[in-house]
């Protein structure tokens, strides 16, 4: 398990660490950083605030400016992207994460998804109007009623208990969601169980070997270099430390769910089975990342199970997925962070007290800066109030509200069960298990053929499933750069690529991050957010794409047709 986005913090630290001799003609390490660090900060001035519509440039939409067709197919924002790119680093690594940290094999099969997803299965089924897609944009990922308006959710929630009000709901309509948000779950019910199976069958003995005998296991497989000088020279950290430490914010978690007057509407129980939960899955979703920088998620999975035991109980589910989802994420953050330190050989038990740290530091601050931003920005995640241009849209927020209540207020039955009409995505469960053996059996059968063992079925299945809440052109451009370097460039410039890749990854992100905090102290936190021109505005000048092409469905700014 190599963890390839820590090659890029290893190449930083030794770009900036390192003493190294500059031979005649080239660049050191540190110079070549210094220098795209301060062409990236300059350059992010013009997408981050002078030019902010570089970032996403939708030919189409710009010459066919009257069709909603032709710019739901050519917007990069809220269509397929078709002809759509991005001059901006952040739209490239934005959503995805630096295309440079990822192996090209593993760029190839998420391409792959995102070309079935995006170009093959979505226009399938908007335009053969399954689910009554025309009703509702392309893509999008909010909720709707069954006459195409966005769906009133107050409508049909019990104001003192925040619970679903049944009748209610069955009075004014059934949730929808679009085609492309319907996609999204049916591609990460199949790559939960795609990601089981195929943990299993390319790695399955290993794991099991090292369950039945951890110590000689280890010492047979994985005392690399890197382990051997560890155990030499540090004190590891003793086993009692992470159990001590599992019991006490177990237990806090569950004080913070009781008390409250138990507002989470979360029981005591569901903090552990969440628990469970992130603990069973840091294995098969964790072999994922460290091998490809890219992973499935569990949300869903835990959104569908508390959605059935709790039904019609949105803090609940949203507790419950936080307890779940973003601890599992947090131990392979620490795992990863693990590496890292065996990497640069820094002692386990200062990593171990760092990480506490740096933990509890990052939560009061996340925690504070929230609290800021509610109180100081004004319409803050609501797009359709907020002035052309502003950060503040909240794209993964809008998600996340969104599934709080598909999955916990309305409920899973309600939605994909027997009560719902969105039951057949179920069947995705069952594809998605299925759909690693026969390529497994392939590679076994043929191994003379290199191809088969670069599929990699989880992140077939779940490499473009991310449309929404990111954008075609973020995939695109993601993918451009990403096969031009790690797969162009390392074939035929190895040694270049060797030296300078990873370290520009870090001077790109390092030059982008601190040109936004810059640009949001002297502008954006007194209300100036861009110039008013035509390229001022964040957008692709694309506003047909987000229009139903139902007949008499009336949108506001939309032609009905």
């Amino acid at each position: 398990m190599w963890w390839p986005s820590n090659l890029v913090q290893v190449s930083l630290f030794k770009a900036l660490h390192l003493k190294e001799k500059r031979k005649k003609g080239s660049l050191t390490r540190f110079q070549f950083f210094i220098l795209v660090f301060i062409g990236s900060f300059a350059y992010y001035a013009f997408p981050g605030f002078l030019f902010p519509a570089i970032s996403s440039i939708s030919v189409l939409c710009l010459v066919y400016k009257n069709s909603i067709t032709m710019q739901q197919l050519g917007s990069g924002l809220n269509g397929l992207g078709i002809g759509s790119f991005g001059l901006d680093w952040s739209t490239v690594a934005g959503f995805l994460g630096s295309p440079l940290a990822t192996p090209a094999t593993a760029i190839f099969n998420i391409m792959i998804s995102f070309f079935l997803v995006v170009y093959v299965l979505l226009p399938l089924a908007y335009w053969t109007n399954i689910y009554n897609a025309k009703r509702y944009p392309l893509i999008s990922a909010n909720v709707y009623d069954s006459f195409g308006q966005p769906y009133n959710t107050t409508r049909i929630i019990n104001d003192r208990s925040f619970t679903l009000n049944v009748q209610e709901e069955e009075n004014y309509s059934k949730l929808n969601i679009t085609a492309a948000f319907a996609l999204v779950y049916c591609m990460s019910f199949a790559s939960l169980t795609a990601t089981i199976m195929h943990v299993a069958l390319h790695h399955g003995k290993d794991i099991w070997r090292m369950w039945k005998n951890s110590k000689e296991y280890a010492k047979e497989k994985m005392e690399d270099v890197h382990t051997r000088l560890m155990k030499r020279n540090y004190e590891q950290v003793p086993q009692w430390w992470f159990i001590l430490l599992l019991v006490v914010v177990i237990g806090l978690s569950m004080f913070t769910c009781l008390g409250f007057d138990r507002q989470l509407q979360l029981p005591w129980w569901g903090v552990l089975l969440a628990a469970t939960m992130a603990m069973l899955f840091t294995l098969p979703i964790g072999v994922i990342v460290a091998t490809t920088n890219q992973a499935p998620g569990l949300s869903v999975l835990s959104e569908y199970i508390l959605g059935l035991m709790l039904p019609g109980k949105p803090l609940a589910n949203v507790t419950f997925k936080l307890y779940g989802t973003i601890s599992l994420w947090q131990a392979l953050t620490l795992l990863s962070d693990l590496n890292l330190g065996q990497y640069m050989k820094i002692p386990p038990k200062s990593m171990f007290i760092t990480q506490f740290t740096g933990s509890v530091i990052a939560a009061s601050i996340s925690y504070g800066t929230a609290w800021l931003l509610l109180d100081t920005v004004e319409h803050i995640c609501d797009p359709s109030k907020l002035p052309p241009g502003s950060p503040w849209t909240c794209p993964g927020s809008d998600v996340f509200y969104n599934a709080s209540i598909i999955w916990g207020l309305v409920g899973p039955k309600r939605m994909f069960g027997k009560l719902g009409h969105y039951s057949a995505l179920n069947f995705f469960f069952l594809i998605g298990f299925l759909l690693p053996i026969p390529f497994w059996l392939l590679a076994k059968a043929l191994p003379q053929n290199k191809w088969f063992k670069y599929i990699h079925i989880p992140l077939l299945i779940s490499g473009g499933s991310g449309v929404p809440p990111i954008h075609s052109v973020n995939y695109t451009m993601w993918g451009a750069v990403g096969i031009f370097f790690n797969h162009y460039i390392y074939k035929r410039h190895k040694e270049w690529w060797a030296r300078h890749t990873y370290v520009m990854s870090a001077a790109l992100d390092a030059g982008v991050a601190f040109m936004g905090i810059l640009i949001f102290f002297a502008l954006q936190s007194h209300n100036i957010f861009g110039i008013n021109w035509w390229g001022g505005a964040a957008e692709d000048y694309c506003p047909l794409a987000t229009c139903p092409t139902a007949p008499g469905v009336v949108i506001k700014s939309c032609p009905v047709l």
